[in-house]
């Protein structure tokens, strides 16, 4: 989706790089408050590059973190908003399970946040959801109110919605530098443009952009493998589009987790990945040898035969899409140390999407120099040392 004919104009009051959904986000709630906003995408629209793209992201209440479940009924109440302003349907419930040891911290951490008592033992669970096999002694905690999100749909919705309220969005212009000051000046491959403000939720792209404003911060593109797997007999294990998402919990047989979604992008396929993936470099993320071993696979391969006994060990399709992580899986949500009109939004760590209403709105607040929403303090770029000793 080329840029729509406009006049071409150089000055905005505020000007976001990066529209995926957290730049998104952040532009649909600065135009909301009548600031004259531009939205730059170094990609045409739509494209598969990024983090935002694909037709589903779970979206759920459970949080074994307090600081995102308290955003979370805000979350759904915006995205809830956002159907109605467009008339498109964003959400499907469908429920979500986390599977975990009992006694887990991070699974008891989001029982908590359900504010349920009840936890399934294998037996349960199977009666429940006939698809998924706990193992002897493992558990698992319902959340009612998760679903899916349809983030392709919701990312144009987001970005319509922007433009009603007199949004600018160039998409195919790359930035190529940013001038701080007073006054930011940043300069595209197609123009020059100013504004008092700017915010930066550049995703993988982000690590280069705020180096050149003085700042390392630690954040490290991953390319992660989005797996579908086909049911061995359609229809007989019970992980068709009507069963609940799931995730994991400290489970010895999914390190770093493991998530899965309903069939919806893929009629029969169930979506299950590693939350994990391997370093790269976002301009060369596609360029891996189709010989190149996956260590990611034989750990879903697995965990699939255990788990989810009714699926082929082997995926049926595979997509990638890139994670952008920080050392603690924490969001950057914060005003630059030195240019306090910069506000930087980053390192979502693949579990951003579902937020994406509220981050907006608090980097959104950060631009204006309002109070935040929320509390910012385990957002903040000093939070990791040695960051503040590059700026200039």
């Amino acid at each position: 989706m080329a840029a729509p004919s406009q006049p071409q104009k150089s000055t905005y009051d505020v000007i976001v790089i990066g529209a995926g959904i957290q730049g998104s986000f952040s532009a649909y709630h600065l135009a909301q408050r009548h600031q004259d906003t531009l939205l730059l995408e170094q990609f045409l629209l739509p494209h598969s590059r990024g983090s935002s793209h694909g037709q589903s992201r779970i979206i759920r209440s459970a949080y074994p973190q307090e600081y995102y479940s308290r955003m979370m009924p805000e979350c759904f109440r915006l995205w809830q908003q956002l159907e109605a302003e467009t008339g498109t349907t964003l959400y499907r419930q469908t429920g979500l399970v986390v599977l975990g040891p009992p006694g887990e911290p991070e699974l008891e951490a989001c029982r908590r946040s359900l504010g349920v008592d009840e936890v399934l033992d294998a037996a349960a669970l199977s009666r429940r959801f006939p698809g998924f096999r706990l193992q002897a002694g493992q558990v698992a905690v319902l959340d009612g109110t998760a679903g899916v999100l349809f983030a392709d749909r919701a990312l144009r919705a987001v970005q319509e919605v922007f433009r009603r309220h007199g949004g600018t969005l160039r998409d195919g212009e790359k930035v190529l530098s940013i001038q701080p000051g007073a006054t930011v000046t940043v300069t595209t491959t197609a123009g020059v443009y100013k504004a008092p403000r700017l915010v930066v939720t550049a995703g993988a792209w982000t690590g280069a952009f705020v180096e050149q404003l003085g700042l390392r911060l630690p954040l490290q593109p991953l390319r992660i493998s989005v797996c579908y797997w086909r049911e061995k007999q359609p229809g007989s294990a019970g992980l068709g589009s009507v069963s609940p998402c799931f995730l994991t919990l400290g489970l010895s047989q999914a390190p770093h987790g493991i998530y899965g979604l309903p069939s919806i992008e893929y009629p029969g396929l169930m979506k299950v990945c590693h939350h994990h993936g391997s370093p790269t470099d976002p301009e060369k993320r596609d360029q891996v040898p189709s010989s190149a071993p996956c260590p990611d696979i034989a750990v879903l391969s697995s965990f699939i035969s255990s788990y989810l006994p009714g699926l082929e060990s082997q995926p049926a399709v595979m997509e990638t899409c890139l994670y952008t992580n920080t050392p603690d899986e924490d969001f950057i949500l914060d005003r630059h140390p030195r240019f306090s009109n910069i506000v930087i939004g980053a390192g979502f760590s693949g579990h951003g999407f579902k937020l994406a209403p509220v981050v907006g709105k608090l980097l959104c607040e950060l631009s204006l120099g309002q109070e935040p929403s929320y509390n910012m303090a385990h957002f903040a770029i000093t939070r990791f040392p040695g960051v503040l000793g590059a700026a200039q």
